[in-house]
C-alpha cells in the first residue's frame, strides 16, 4: 500500500510542476504542448505535395498555398470532453432545465460555455464587473461589482449561478479592487440576491487551500461548509478531479471533507438552497 501512496504523491507533485511550467511559458506566448506536434510536419508536407499534384493532374484551378499548415489536430481527440468547465457548465445547465426557476441570474460565469447553454432554452441575466456590449437574444447583461451588491438586487431571484468565478473576487485579475476577503463579500452577495428557498449553483477550485496570485484561490471543502452554515442547505455536491473527470452526486462525509477528496486542483460544484 505504501508504494502506491508514494507513487500517487510523486505523480501529483510532477503534475503541479508541469502545470506551473506550462502556465509561465504561456504568459510569454509559448505553447509548449504544441511543440510535440512537430512530428506531424513531414506528413503534412507530404500530403500538401500529393494534393498539389492532384490539383495539376485533374486540371483543377485551386489557388493552393502552403500558408496555414495545421500539424497537431491529428493527434488530438475530436473534442476535450473533460475538465472543470466542460463538466460544470453541462451539469448546472441540466439542473436549471430540470428545476425551471422563475428567474435565473448568473454571476460572472463563462458566457461562451455555461451562459450559452442556458440561453438555448430560457432567458438569463448576467452580472459581471466587466462591461459587455454584445446584444444576444435571451441574455441580458448588467455591469455590477458583486462584492458590493446594489440594493435593488436584494431578494431578486429564485435561482443564481456563479461558476468558477468566486475564487477571483478581490485579486484584481479582472479589474476588481483588491480585497483579501473579496470571496466572502461575494458569497454574502450570493446569499442576499436569492429569495428564501432559492437555489445557488456555486463552483470553484477545491484542494489544498491557497491563493495562486493573481489567478485564483483554491478552497478546502470544510471552508465552504463553514460559509454555508445556518444560511444554506446542501442539496447536491459533485466534483471534477485532478484528471478532469466528473464525480456526480457525491456524499460529503467526514473523510471526504478532511481529505478534500485528495485533490490538488479539482473543481467543487455545490447546489445550495437558501434557508
Amino acid at each position: 500500500m505504501e508504494p502506491i501512496v508514494a507513487y500517487i504523491r510523486t505523480r501529483k507533485k510532477l503534475l503541479k510542476v508541469v502545470r506551473y511550467f506550462l502556465h509561465w511559458t504561456s504568459i510569454f506566448g509559448i505553447d509548449v504542448s504544441k511543440l510535440f506536434a512537430l512530428r506531424g510536419l513531414p506528413a503534412v508536407v507530404k500530403e500538401y505535395l500529393i494534393l498539389k499534384r492532384q490539383n495539376a493532374d485533374t486540371g483543377s484551378k485551386w489557388n493552393l498555398k502552403f500558408t496555414m499548415p495545421c500539424i497537431h489536430d491529428r493527434y488530438e481527440q475530436s473534442a476535450a470532453v473533460s475538465g472543470h468547465y466542460f463538466h460544470q457548465d453541462l451539469l448546472v445547465a441540466r439542473r436549471i432545465f430540470r428545476r425551471q426557476p422563475d428567474n435565473h441570474v448568473d454571476v460572472a460565469s463563462r458566457i461562451d460555455g455555461f451562459v450559452a447553454h442556458v440561453a438555448a432554452f430560457r432567458g438569463i441575466e448576467v452580472l459581471d464587473i466587466r462591461p459587455q456590449t454584445a446584444k444576444v437574444p435571451g441574455i441580458t447583461f448588467r455591469q455590477c461589482d458583486f462584492m458590493n451588491l446594489p440594493e435593488d438586487l436584494e431578494n431578486y431571484c429564485d435561482s443564481v449561478s456563479c461558476l468558477h468565478a468566486l475564487e477571483h473576487f478581490g485579486l484584481g485579475r479582472y479589474g476588481d479592487s483588491l480585497d483579501i476577503d473579496g470571496h466572502l463579500r461575494g458569497f454574502d452577495s450570493l446569499y442576499r440576491i436569492l429569495k428564501p428557498g432559492g437555489i445557488l449553483y456555486l463552483s470553484f477550485p477545491i484542494g489544498t487551500e491557497r491563493i495562486d496570485f493573481n489567478a485564483h484561490r483554491v478552497f478546502a471543502v470544510k471552508t465552504v461548509l463553514e460559509w454555508a452554515k445556518d444560511r444554506f442547505e446542501i442539496v447536491g455536491f459533485s466534483y471534477v478531479d485532478d484528471e478532469g473527470d466528473l464525480h456526480e452526486n457525491m456524499t460529503l462525509d467526514a473523510t471526504a471533507i478532511s481529505s478534500d477528496f485528495n485533490l490538488y486542483y479539482g473543481c467543487g460544484i455545490f447546489e445550495l438552497k437558501k434557508i
